[in-house]
């Protein structure tokens, strides 16, 4: 059975991309936010980019004051590329968790994770500036065991593994070979002393079994596959959905 303990964020930067095709402020990315978080979330997870086209930096401000003030107990996670604009979010608003993630400005979508040693010096004084601030950090990373010890040499707490050659790979001749690998990485992370993340492209098909082959993952990071869901559940049928499927069980709608 997957591990019952993981935590299950939400990523709301689709709700915000809807959203900016207007200029009525519909749907409320924080109304779906409490939404999510009466449904069971655990936490909630925004990347906000330089180009706003999705989280804007008062939807980051919102959403922090949210949670501090009504859902104490749920994490905020920000995450982002920390040679941009996320430095600012994470010394203003003090996160429980920020994620730095390397993607380029304008990107579509993050799709590789940091490269050691190539990035270690960069880095290291951001993690410790966020650690001064009372921040936990986590790296986006391939599923590459070799780089955990540099990771943890590097101070980070947690890695979040890049997903989408799961879903990529599910339902494949490649499946099990492709969790394999990411059962390893999984399994070198905790060795090195590092918690346990993992996102991108998880759903309601693939998300039990990646849970079953790599142990030990703390919190995973779902937005556009929960979304999607979502117009056919509903957010709060959607992450009650995800709820099950983390504890190795499926709805009743057959999602």
């Amino acid at each position: 059975m997957p591990d019952c303990t993981t935590a299950l964020s939400v990523n709301l930067n689709k709700v915000a991309l809807l959203r900016n095709t207007r200029h009525l402020g519909v749907p409320s990315v924080t109304r779906i936010a409490e939404i999510c978080l009466k449904a069971g979330a655990h936490g909630i997870t925004v990347h906000p980019r330089p180009d706003e086209r999705h989280i804007r930096p008062h939807d980051v401000r919102e959403l922090s004051e949210l949670l501090r003030d009504r859902w104490p107990r749920a994490e905020f996670n920000i995450e982002g590329n920390p040679f941009h604009n996320l430095m600012p979010y994470v010394e203003a608003l003090r996160p429980h968790q920020v994620t730095f993630v390397p993607d380029e400005q304008g990107q579509l979508t993050s799709d590789h994770g940091w490269s050691f040693p190539q990035d270690a010096a960069r880095l290291k004084p951001l993690v410790a500036q966020a650690h001064d601030w009372g921040v936990r950090v986590s790296l986006f990373m391939d599923p590459n065991p070799d780089a955990m010890d540099a990771v943890r040499d590097l101070g980070a707490d947690r890695v979040e593994l890049y997903t989408e050659t799961v879903a990529r790979a599910y339902g494949t001749a490649q499946q099990g070979a492709v969790l394999a690998q990411f059962a390893a990485a999984g399994r070198a992370a905790v060795a090195a002393g590092l918690g346990l993340n993992a996102g991108h492209d998880l759903n309601l098909h693939n998300l039990g079994d990646f849970l079953r082959a790599v142990p030990g993952v703390q919190e995973v990071s779902i937005g556009h596959a929960l979304m999607a869901d979502a117009l056919e559940l509903g957010y709060d049928g959607a992450v009650r959905a995800y709820l099950l499927a983390m504890r190795g069980r499926t709805s009743s709608s057959g999602h």
